[in-house]
This record gives C-alpha cells, sequence and structure tokens, in this order.
C-alpha cells in the first residue's frame, strides 16, 4: 500500500450546519454537494474532505446490517482528530479563528504560542465538533516537490 491518503470523510450529525459553515461561512467551493447525504471539499492537491450525514454514514459502515448497527455507528461522535489549517504567521492564525467564529465555529482555545516547536496556534470547533487547529509552524514548509519538511 501507497503511503497516501485521498479522502478524510467524517461523521456530520446536522450537513446543513456544516454547509453554513464551509460553504457560506467559510467561502468554500463544494466539489460535489448532494442534499441529504454528502459535501465534498477539495483540501489540496488530490486531497478531499467529505462531511456525510451521520445517519447515512452508518448505513454506509454498516452495509446490509444497517438497521441493527446502523444506529449506534451514525450517532458516535468525531473524538480524538484534530484537522490542521497551516497559515504563514500569527496575526492569520487570528484572522483565520475570528472567520471561523463568524461563520459558526467555537473556540477552544484561543490563539496562543504552544509549547512545542515554535508553533502558534489556536483550536477551534466547527458546528458538529470537528475541531480544527489553525497554526503557524515556523519549522514546517512545503519543498518543490511537495515534500512536507518538518524541522
Amino acid at each position: 500500500m501507497r503511503q497516501q491518503v485521498h479522502f478524510v470523510t467524517l461523521s456530520t450529525a446536522d450537513l446543513d450546519a456544516a454547509r453554513r459553515f464551509y460553504r457560506d461561512g467559510l467561502g468554500w467551493e463544494p466539489l460535489a454537494d448532494v442534499p441529504d447525504e454528502i459535501l465534498f471539499f477539495q483540501v489540496g492537491p488530490g486531497m478531499v474532505l467529505g462531511l456525510f450525514d451521520a445517519v447515512k454514514f452508518g448505513h454506509d459502515l454498516s452495509g446490509s446490517d444497517a438497521a441493527a448497527s446502523g444506529p449506534a455507528l451514525s450517532q458516535t461522535p468525531v473524538s480524538g482528530v484534530t484537522l490542521a489549517h497551516n497559515v504563514e504567521g500569527p496575526e492569520e492564525v487570528a484572522w483565520t479563528v475570528e472567520a471561523m467564529v463568524q461563520a459558526g465555529g467555537r473556540v477552544l482555545r484561543a490563539p496562543e504560542h504552544g509549547e512545542f516547536g515554535g508553533v502558534h496556534h489556536a483550536f477551534v470547533e466547527d458546528p458538529n465538533g470537528v475541531v480544527w487547529e489553525v497554526a503557524h509552524n515556523p519549522g514546517r514548509h512545503v519543498d518543490q516537490t511537495g515534500n512536507v519538511v518538518l524541522g
């Protein structure tokens, strides 16, 4: 198996709230928008973020046995995961957090200097509980071949 990820798909309790947050509030352009089912946003070269209606997410995982296990799976909250959005400097961290709040997000941790690697970051939760880290990491850059360099 090659070391790559093409889609990150998250179970989403309120797809309309996700649409208002990402599309209407942040101005993201959907790659595909299937009402009452799923939203797709291209978030990088070859990388797609999917926000999948929670009930249909549970059915997708359960297959034909959805009646037995679908509801439990569909109500599982996102836990132990952050999505990171890296920016050019501390001022952009603050600006991005404010844009996310205006779009309906909730600040979990205000912008501040982190404990590791000189990072300046904040954490914002979207209306469905997806946690975003907005960060400036002076040790992170992408080289000319597209590889991430940390240091």
